[in-house]
């Protein structure tokens, strides 16, 4: 089967129009960029699109809360539901098992390892996606959304706690944003994140000094 990927991906973003998202950080602008990386990232490290594009697309397809119980599942239910819908479209039927790993492990939640390389791609471009100035955006919106605090007002850098990102949204930076570097899989996304990571440091500097902890 010969897939024409601008139809296909209209059909995906019509789908994604009709999903829940879960937050204003998981909205549709998240799924654009990240499926705007995902497509860099495979060229560059030569993975197939066939299963990258659709698992970049659809990653989201089922909204849960980030404070909801149900978010260790949460990919998995999408996956199952991508799977469905790209049924739907006769798509080949030989791409869908990697779609839905693809799916199942690009989330923090699932604690899922990548096995392919086209897993590694989605979850190094949604996982890009949380750092730089739109990781900081979301974080925020993220926090806002589930009414954590901004930071701790004796100790917003965690120097002498550990961190809580269930309170305050500044602690989710150190329990996982500025580990996610070293984390990404492939090397095109390395130096990337490293250079988003940097300017969230920078921020955290700034931020520092506008509420009188830096100088």
């Amino acid at each position: 089967m010969t897939i024409n990927m601008t139809e296909f991906e209209t059909a995906c973003r019509d789908f994604m129009l009709t999903t829940e998202f879960a937050d204003t950080a998981h909205d549709l602008s998240h799924i654009l960029r990240v499926v705007k990386t995902a497509k860099q990232l495979c060229a560059a490290e030569g993975a197939d699109l066939e299963v990258v594009l659709p698992a970049a697309w659809l990653h989201d397809c089922v909204a849960v809360a980030k404070n909801h119980p149900d978010r260790p599942i949460a990919s998995k239910l999408a996956a199952d539901r991508a799977v469905a819908f790209l049924s739907t479209l006769d798509y080949p039927k030989d791409k869908l098992p990697a779609v839905h790993h693809a799916i199942v492990a690009h989330s923090f939640s699932a604690n899922v390892t990548p096995d392919t390389l086209e897993a590694k791609v989605v979850q190094d471009a949604d996982r890009m996606d949380a750092l730089g100035a739109i990781g900081v955006s979301r974080c925020m919106k993220v926090g806002g959304a589930i009414a954590r605090h901004m930071y701790h007002i004796d100790d917003p850098f965690c120097q002498n706690r550990e961190a809580d990102d269930k309170k305050y949204t500044l602690d989710h930076f150190y329990i996982k944003l500025l580990n996610i570097a070293e984390q990404m899989h492939t090397q095109s996304a390395k130096q990337e994140a490293q250079r988003r990571t940097e300017f969230m440091h920078g921020f955290l500097h700034e931020l520092g000094r506008e509420i009188g902890i830096c100088d």
